[in-house]
């Protein structure tokens, strides 16, 4: 097949500027509401509106329950030799069909609009392939690591809200959660495609263990803080790969109601392991990596949401051929969304994202070579993009249908997508996996559909 042409970064441009964002703005962990003030009411109060319903699904004693399946293929017209989709982890097998993510969830959420005392908690499990790539080092990574389907603990936290320091108090969760940073989730529901961005993927952590607080300041204003042991990381020898702590820092801001949100985040601490930096001299603990997540949603209109997020991540070691030289990666992500019907919802995402020395974005032909690699493990087959840099850009285009469903099934999506990636550099990273005489393309068209059920 003869090779395309690079194509300039000014229809990207546009493309950015004309798109808006998806369905809502959220991390994966969401900011959550501030409980209402206890202050007097100047006049009589109003009679108590009806209590809302709770969230569809099984409630025993306070307690939620719920189960959700996710499959889905993406095709990929180019039929790279390996069956492998180049910057695309989650969806990186090309024409199969796979089980992402079975999920099953127990959690006692708290209530936003009580403003007392409360505890929670949220149990979260899962078996399919994302647990490839979701897994905490050190936990779970050696059973069937050579099984494209594996099973990972998503969360296991407890919750609690102290009605302390400020009007709206604080939402404080310990244990292993999601990471606060960012737009996509693990969890497929609250996503507007099948496919993830460069961002969620590549510049950014997917979870934690370790403390997380939210301080609601007032209606403008909610602080984050956190302690954890780094990225995706627990406790133990295969757990955190040094022997530093890591950490979250930042706000959300909120405006018109509720219409405006701005959510800016950093997570901050070691993150190379120790087993590969020490034996050539350097010491992992004082070579840290920064992930900075800015994101704006708002909800322009009944039908129009559009949401903004910003990206870069930096290591002050980065690779073994050079190091001590600090990398970088960086990114915007643009996403629309168009309510069409109450049932069908048209979405879009521009993106154009950098990796200025290759040393983020990669290929892992092997079930466990992302865990290994993160924990300094022998990786044969980790495969990275090649050339000195790579400049990234993906146009996405889907819908997301949401039809009514007959109980015991409380949602249902069904998402088709069509992806464009580009590189704007000369390396023609796509559909170029090894071997190393595969002549790689500059551009990679894929199609993709997913289910989404939860019971």
């Amino acid at each position: 097949m003869e090779q395309m042409k690079p194509i300039g970064a000014a229809p990207w441009l546009l493309a950015a500027c004309i798109l808006a964002v998806a369905p809502a703005a959220h991390a994966q962990t969401p900011p959550a509401a501030a409980p209402p003030t206890s202050a007097t009411p100047a006049t009589p109060a109003a009679p108590a509106p009806a209590e809302e319903a709770p969230p569809p699904g099984l409630w025993i004693n306070g307690i939620h329950l719920s189960a959700q399946l996710q499959s889905g293929i993406i095709a990929n017209p180019f039929r790279p030799a390996t069956g492998q989709n180049w910057g695309q982890l989650f969806t990186d097998h090309s024409d199969q069909v796979q089980l992402n993510q079975l999920l099953l969830t127990a959690n006692k959420p708290l209530d936003p609009k009580n403003s007392d005392y409360q505890w929670g908690f949220k149990v979260q499990f899962m078996y399919g392939s994302d647990a490839r790539y979701t897994q905490y080092l050190g936990e779970l990574n050696r059973v069937d690591p050579d099984q494209r389907y594996q099973l990972d603990v998503v969360e296991a936290n407890v919750l609690a809200h102290l009605p302390w320091l400020t009007e709206g108090g604080i939402d404080l969760k310990v244990g292993q959660y999601p990471t606060p940073l960012g737009y996509e989730t693990i969890d497929p529901s609250t996503n507007p495609f099948y496919s993830h961005s460069y961002i969620f993927q590549f510049g950014l952590p997917f979870k934690h263990t370790g403390a997380l607080s939210t301080t609601h300041v007032n209606d403008l204003l909610d602080i984050y803080a956190g302690i954890d042991t780094g990225t995706n990381t627990t406790f133990g020898p295969l757990g955190d790969n040094n022997g530093a702590v890591g950490g979250v820092g930042g706000f959300n801001l909120t405006f018109m109601g509720g219409k405006l949100t701005i959510l800016a985040l950093t997570h901050f601490g070691p993150e190379d392991a120790t087993r590969v930096l020490s034996p050539i001299g350097f010491n992992a603990n004082g070579y840290w990596r920064f992930y900075n997540d800015v994101l704006m949603t708002w909800k322009a209109t009944d039908t129009w949401t559009f949401v903004t997020e910003a990206n870069w991540v930096r290591d002050g070691f980065g690779n073994t051929f050079n190091p001590g030289k600090a990398v970088n990666g960086m990114g915007l992500a643009q996403y629309a969304s168009y309510a069409l019907t109450d049932t069908i919802t048209l979405n879009g995402r521009a993106e154009y994202w950098r990796d200025d020395n290759n040393f983020f974005v990669a290929s892992f032909p092997g079930n466990s070579d992302f865990v290994k690699f993160q924990q300094g493990l022998s990786t044969p087959f980790v495969h990275f993009a090649p050339g000195s840099n790579t400049t990234y850009g993906a146009l996405t285009l889907g819908v997301t249908w949401k039809p009514e469903v007959p109980s015991p099934v409380t949602g249902l999506l069904v998402r088709p997508e069509v992806r464009w990636d580009h590189a704007f550099t000369n390396n023609n990273p796509f559909n170029n996996n090894p071997p190393a005489n595969t002549k790689g393309t500059s551009n990679s068209f894929t199609f993709g559909t997913d289910v989404v059920v939860t019971f």
